[in-house]
């Protein structure tokens, strides 16, 4: 039987889709929403913004023991840089320890909640309802990111993002604590030739089967 607050864990590679998905999903069931790479982000613009080295555990630490889940501007944290510091404060185990335990008090939150990342069905809500991973090639993930960034005003070259795409990939599913990979019981979704609207019935139909049972 479903728990009374159902968590739906959301997980995958950067630009795969699984953001507008989580959104689009916690709008529909009317759950509190988290993108868990956010917290990462937070901790990675504090670090940035106080011009303390990204390399630095235990400041990146009392960092996270502070960030406030609820204040976290995605604006202001998806800049493209503050992505790559991101990911390099993300390898940092007793920063995940931290961050990963106030991401599990979220997703206990009244009426459900729906996170996305690279470690929730795995690590984070390894017993939540229903996960799902969402991927796409880096290609086509490419492609998108650029689109994003051009529709902001901003330059980018598509060849740059590819690159930064594939070597992000390397180190989120390469690293020691935590990597990025599909739950065993996670049901996978290839977004590569789907239009969001596909992809969001697709998703739509596997967590509502999840919730019924």
């Amino acid at each position: 039987m479903t728990k009374l607050t159902p968590t739906i864990a959301i997980d995958g590679p950067a630009a795969s889709g699984k953001g507008t998905l989580a959104r689009r999903l916690a709008e529909y069931f009317r759950f509190h929403h988290l993108d868990t790479g956010l917290t990462y982000r937070g901790v990675a613009h504090a670090l940035i913004e106080a011009n303390m080295p990204l390399d630095n555990e235990d400041m990146a630490c009392l960092v996270a023991e502070k960030l406030d889940l609820g204040s976290l501007n995605k604006d202001i944290l998806s800049a493209h840089e503050i992505g790559d510091a991101a990911s390099k404060v993300a390898v940092m185990s007793r920063v995940r320890e931290t961050l990963v335990e106030a991401q599990r008090k979220f997703a206990n939150k009244e009426p459900g909640a729906v996170l996305d990342g690279r470690d929730i069905g795995t690590v984070v809500c390894p017993q939540a309802e229903i996960k799902l991973y969402i991927t796409a090639s880096p290609e086509k993930r490419a492609e998108r990111r650029y689109r994003e960034v051009g529709e902001k005003g901003s330059g980018a070259e598509y060849s740059q993002i590819l690159a930064d795409i594939i070597k992000r990939d390397e180190r989120d599913m390469g690293r020691a604590d935590s990597p990025l990979k599909p739950a065993e019981n996670a049901h996978l979704i290839d977004t590569s030739e789907m239009s969001i609207e596909t992809a969001f019935s697709t998703a739509l139909a596997l967590v509502e089967e999840a919730l019924s049972e």
